[in-house]
């Protein structure tokens, strides 16, 4: 499942067993066992599949850029502490 291409994001409702993957180099992102309900119009998650599945620098306070761990194509924002959880974060 190619995660975050630019034509409007198919995968928010989806929640069959899988691996989210970048659109652009393949690489693994997301379990879907990490995927939950959210209101905003993407996919959300609570953590990434692996350490080095993306790369994040802060933007701004409680909300970090994510990028691809290998390619470095844009997949969003982490918002700190807007998970579903308390402590959680929210891709």
């Amino acid at each position: 499942m190619s995660f975050c291409s630019l034509g409007g994001e198919v995968f928010k409702d989806h929640f069959q067993p899988g691996i989210y993957v970048c659109a652009k180099c393949g690489h693994e992102l997301f379990s879907s066992r990490a995927k939950y309900e959210h209101s905003s119009p993407w996919p959300a998650f609570t953590e990434t599949l692996r350490g080095d599945s993306v790369a994040k620098r802060e933007e701004r306070p409680g909300a970090l850029k994510v990028t691809c761990g290998k390619c470095g194509n844009g997949l969003g924002h982490e918002f700190l502490n807007d998970g579903p959880k308390q402590g959680q974060s929210r891709f």
